[in-house]
């Protein structure tokens, strides 16, 4: 049964970059339909938040966090939501719609560095140069990232002879706009990286995942809204005109409300550096994915990128997996020696007369009863 329960993170962060992959291929196709990037992302927000708003309800622990965490806990909530829910999802589709399906879940690859760099920076991960596992999560991680970024830069000869759509959807741009999009994408990845480690001091306010995602889901549609409000002059743009505009929004919104909450979780589990490490897999879906449905050529670069990325994120779930077993072993040892210091205390008080001398106890019994017949 425990080694069920030590999967149940890998099966959530895998199931969310499936998720990811499946937004980046529909989105970027409905935004070349002519839907609005900044109204998409007002419509996920408020979609996601209105599938988690009633499970909320359903929570009976939701009003003694509510009022127990207090201005705290909501200061850390309202940074979550504006830099990972707005801030992030702002930079993501817009760096998408500038230049491409394939270019931006590669360049969300680079969330595990940044994450790994900050978590070392502010004392969340420990790395030693003579430890095994601390190499094979820092060996992993650069395998990971490179592996990522040759898919996207990587062609060679092509595996597999099939054609673009006639959509065309994943067709490159070029010039200034691809150059922006990509600094937008890289601005996403440290956003995101950012939201990750605030879930730490979020999680050990509120231990109700669902309740402080769907507080940020909230925060983050009223802040979207009024960036859009802004930007969006065209009324018009509000309009959803096709299924696959009405789909895009809906399936996005119901993958928002399952990251949040299912990636504030592991983090509480895991910590923020393992759920980060799940991301290149995201890049290994889109593009198989992509070849399969939408017939895009398959190169031999994207495929020895995607080996790569298999390979680091297995290497550092290894020695992830070794820091988290250590752990718990600690965890246990410290729980056993206050045990025993608590049982010791409790032997020694009832040592204790009433006048503060120890009892008798500790002499031999039969020199008790010689002493009596004397």
């Amino acid at each position: 049964m425990g080694g069920f329960d030590d999967c149940k993170p890998v099966m959530a962060m895998v199931g969310i970059q499936i998720a990811y992959a499946g937004v980046a291929l529909l989105s970027r196709a409905a935004f070349l339909r002519g839907l609005n990037p900044w109204v998409f992302i007002v419509y996920r927000q408020g979609i996601g938040t209105l599938i988690m708003a009633p499970l909320v309800c359903l929570s009976r622990r939701r009003n003694s966090y509510w009022f127990s965490s207090g201005l705290r806990f909501f200061a850390w909530i309202f940074l979550a939501s504006l830099i990972g829910g707005t801030a992030y999802q702002i930079f993501y589709f817009e760096g998408l719609y500038l230049t491409s399906s394939t270019v931006a879940t590669a360049t969300s690859n680079l969330t595990p560095a940044i994450t790994f760099v900050l978590a070392i920076i502010l004392g969340l991960e420990k790395v030693t140069t003579h430890s095994w596992r601390s190499v094979a999560k820092i060996l992993g991680a650069v395998i990971c990232v490179s592996g990522a970024i040759s898919m996207a830069l990587l062609k060679g000869p092509k595996l597999l002879n099939t054609k673009l759509l006639p959509l065309n959807s994943f067709s490159n741009n070029e010039g200034e706009n691809w150059l922006l999009g990509c600094l937008l994408l890289f601005g996403s990845s440290s956003c995101w990286s950012l939201w990750m480690l605030f879930q730490i001091p979020i999680s050990a306010s509120c231990p109700d995942h669902l309740f402080s995602s769907a507080l940020m889901g909230l925060l983050a549609t009223i802040e979207s809204a009024i960036v859009a409000f802004f930007l969006v002059k065209d009324l018009a743009a509000w309009h959803l005109n096709s299924f696959l505009e009405i789909g895009c929004c809906l399936f996005a919104g119901i993958a928002m409300a399952l990251s949040f909450f299912v990636q504030a979780w592991c983090i509480s589990q895991r910590g923020p550096v393992f759920t980060a490490m799940f991301n290149p897999l995201c890049t290994v879906i889109g593009t198989v994915v992509a070849a399969i449905f939408l017939h895009e050529p398959t190169y031999v670069g994207s495929l020895i990128g995607a080996l790569a990325v298999i390979i680091g994120l297995y290497v550092v779930l290894w020695g992830k997996a070794i820091d988290f077993e250590e752990r718990k072993t600690e965890m246990h040892e410290k729980l056993q020696e206050d045990e025993s210091r608590t049982v010791e205390v409790i032997v020694d008080e009832s040592l204790e007369n009433k006048n503060g001398k120890v009892d008798d106890l500790k002499e031999p019994l039969l020199s008790l009863k010689s002493a009596d017949h004397r």
